[in-house]
């Protein structure tokens, strides 16, 4: 086998990976990968607004928009006016959104995190260094994206 097939695979394994980890989340919390991702950025943040979720990871403000939509619409978020300036909308965890939070599994960056961290730091950059080649081999260095391992487009019915 050829090195270029060779690496394919191990793309696609990653992407597999990253596929079934993702309907395990969305299995047993009912939560996709963006969503779990913001929800934990309101819990560890006091009182955010959406723009600083936005910020925080890395998605673009109308994606986080789509996403507290439909969290709120599961009653999983609270959105509520600011007393001082009513253009702020603040934005916090309802017992739901807690509850199932607290259940939810670790999302899979998680775990990759923690691997990649205890690596040497010269295999860190070499890692980092050949992922980011890849993706300016693929035209993607330039795509809207998060720090969540996740498949398929970000802002599609499923976040």
């Amino acid at each position: 086998m050829e090195k270029q097939e060779q690496l394919l695979i191990s793309l696609r394994r990653v992407i597999r990976a990253i596929s079934i980890h993702s309907r395990q989340l969305n299995k047993e919390s009912g939560l996709t990968g963006p969503q779990l991702l913001v929800m934990q950025k309101i819990d560890q943040l006091e009182a955010p607004l959406a723009k600083q979720i936005a910020q925080e990871i890395t998605l673009s403000a109308a994606t986080v928009t789509t996403i507290l939509d439909r969290l709120e619409k599961r009653s999983f978020i609270i959105r509520t006016r600011s007393k001082t300036d009513k253009r702020k909308v603040h934005l916090s965890l309802s017992e739901a959104g807690k509850k199932v939070l607290s259940s939810s599994p670790k999302p899979l960056q998680e775990h990759f995190i923690k691997r990649y961290k205890n690596l040497d730091e010269w295999e860190q950059s070499q890692l980092l260094s050949a992922v980011e080649r890849i993706a300016s081999m693929m035209d993607a260095t330039e795509l809207d994206a998060a720090p969540v391992l996740l498949v398929g487009k970000i802002q599609d019915t499923e976040t």
